[in-house]
């Protein structure tokens, strides 16, 4: 099942929603619909409108939310990263790029932007209730008032929070920015990560705290101390590995086995030669990747008539031997895989596995 779906496409980026998307919309309709004024609807009668007026001021919400990554998204299409996609999750949105600028000023830019968003958004609205009300005394008074009022007050709100510099939200990623001037990149990563971390702690006490207690700065804190963790480990092995290249690390003597073999063949074949993963080659022409997961999931009575090339993945992803050893990391992360088949001049040449990077990170550390 997939976890998230393709809304629509905006400056050529997908928009996507996870499916945990789904269940904060309603969940944050209900907390604007229950709230009092001037800052949710519990006094709108009917009350099916004051429901009406919290889905729309969430929709409107999240909307803002995609601006302000778009905001981003703009800045790094302008210094040529691509964006793979806008996902809009439980606690708000990502823009999924291909890989952060090093240039420090470039990414302190592209942080900003969706604080910046969010500002403009929010002072406009404030500027547009303002210039109704001098004019028309009594839409103060009006639900479409509080909307914008409420809109407003979030977004400069959403654009303050952002700038905290708890990395990895964008404040952190402008200090991190601050520290690559003056040190080397997986240096400043790592000071950004420990304050971001820090930060992440005060959160969690804060919303353990608080009375009652706020679930919302425990998951904001567990996602600010994961991201941190996750993104300088990552820092680790981009900086460490870029000056090395697939076919250095490569192991050159591939085994192969036969989309013709049955896959309880394939099982002994298995045992025999202790590798989790083969290449599916039929007269040295490249037909899949076949590996112990993939034979896992064969109900053991089906896998003496079962062929490999019934259950092998053809969607091989491959890289060139004089690829940088950070491209094959970024291309196992992406495709959430443990090896690639190394491919030169339509032949396979090699494979690198997730484990010989890390041995060669383990080397290289020392």
């Amino acid at each position: 099942m997939a976890s998230s779906f393709k809304i629509g496409t905006i400056m050529g980026i997908p928009i996507l929603i996870h499916i945990s998307f789904l269940i904060v919309l309603p969940l944050f309709a209900l907390v604007f619909a229950s709230a009092p004024a001037p800052y949710g609807f519990e006094d709108i009668q009917p009350p099916y409108l004051s429901y009406l007026l919290a889905l729309l001021t969430t929709i409107l919400l999240f909307a803002c939310v995609l601006l302000h990554e778009l905001g981003h998204s703009y800045f790094a299409k302008r210094f040529g990263v691509k964006i793979e996609n806008i996902t809009l999750f439980l606690i708000g949105g990502v823009s999924s790029m291909e890989e952060i600028p090093r240039n420090p000023a470039q990414e302190a830019k592209m942080a900003f932007a969706g604080p910046m968003v969010s500002f403009i958004i929010g002072f406009s609205l404030f500027i547009l209730n303002f210039g109704i009300v001098t004019a028309v005394a009594s839409y103060a008074a009006t639900s479409a008032y509080r909307v914008v009022e409420i809109l407003a007050t979030i977004n400069i709100v959403l654009g303050i929070f952002n700038l905290i510099p708890a990395f990895p939200m964008d404040g952190g990623r402008i200090l991190r920015a601050w520290f690559a001037k003056r040190m080397s990149y997986a240096r400043a990563t790592h000071n950004a990560a420990t304050v971001g971390k820090f930060f992440a702690f005060l959160m969690a006490l804060a919303g353990l705290l608080s009375s009652p207690w706020n679930p919302w700065l425990l998951l904001i804190a567990v996602f600010v101390y994961m991201g941190a963790s996750g993104e300088e480990r990552s820092t680790v092995v981009t900086t460490t590995l870029e000056n090395v290249h697939v076919r250095d690390l490569m192991s050159d003597n591939v085994v192969s086995v036969s989309p013709d073999m049955t896959i309880e063949e394939l099982m002994q074949f298995m045992f025999k030669h202790k590798h989790m993963g083969y290449p599916v080659l039929e007269r040295n022409d490249l037909k899949g990747i076949i590996t112990f997961t993939d034979v896992r999931h064969v109900v053991p009575v089906e896998r003496v008539a079962l062929l490999v090339s019934e259950v092998m993945n053809r969607n091989v992803v491959s890289i060139a031997p004089d690829a940088s050893a950070t491209d094959a990391f970024k291309l196992l992360t992406a495709n959430n895989i443990g090896r690639l088949v190394v491919v030169e001049n339509d032949e396979v040449v090699g494979i690198l596995s997730r484990t010989d990077l890390m041995h060669a990170m383990a080397l290289l550390s020392e």
